[in-house]
C-alpha cells in the first residue's frame, strides 16, 4: 500500500470526488450533493491519495451505531493496487471506534470484484434488492459486516 494516504474529505477534494462519481457511476453524485456531507454529523467520507493524487473514496453514514455504506469508488488506472482495500478498512475501523454494530452496503450482483473485496473482509450476504440499481437495471446484493466485539447477543431459553 505504498503512496496510499486515506484523508477526511473536504471542500478542497469535492471536485476530484466529483470527477471519481462521473467515472465510475452511472447515476453520479453531484457537487451540490456532496457538500452538505462535510457538515452532516452521521456521515463519515473519505478520500485515498495516491502519490499525492485524488484515487478514490468512500463514506458511510452512522446512525445509531447502524452504519451504511454510502458508496466506495475507485478510479480505474488505479483499480488492483490495494486503494479500495485501504478504503474499506478506513470504514471498518472507524465503525468499530464509534462503537457501531454492524456495516452494511448494496452492491450490483454483476460486480463481481466488488463483492470479492467485501467477501475478503468478512461482509456475509444478508439479502436481496431487487431493481436496486439503474442504468442498466439491476438487482443489488444486501451486504453486512457483523462486529462481534459490539454486537450484542440474545438468548430464548
Amino acid at each position: 500500500m505504498d503512496g496510499i494516504c486515506i484523508v477526511p474529505m473536504s471542500k478542497e477534494l469535492l471536485e476530484d470526488i466529483c470527477k471519481i462519481e462521473e467515472e465510475c457511476f452511472s447515476a453520479p453524485w453531484k457537487y451540490d450533493m456532496l457538500v452538505p456531507e462535510l457538515s452532516n454529523p452521521s456521515a463519515r467520507f473519505f478520500v485515498a491519495l495516491f502519490n499525492g493524487d485524488a484515487a478514490g473514496y468512500c463514506g458511510m453514514y452512522n446512525i445509531c451505531g447502524e452504519c451504511s455504506m454510502a458508496n466506495i469508488a475507485v478510479l480505474p488506472e488505479y483499480r488492483r493496487r490495494g486503494i479500495a482495500d485501504a478504503l474499506l478498512k478506513r470504514i471498518e475501523q472507524t465503525a468499530i471506534k464509534e462503537n457501531a454494530e454492524f456495516l452494511t452496503l448494496e452492491v450490483r450482483k454483476s460486480n463481481a470484484a466488488a463483492i470479492s473485496l467485501y467477501d475478503s473482509h468478512g461482509f456475509v450476504k444478508v439479502g436481496e434488492r431487487k431493481n436496486y440499481y439503474s442504468s442498466p437495471t439491476e438487482n443489488a446484493y444486501l451486504m453486512t459486516l457483523y462486529f462481534k466485539e459490539n454486537r450484542i447477543e440474545y438468548s430464548c431459553n
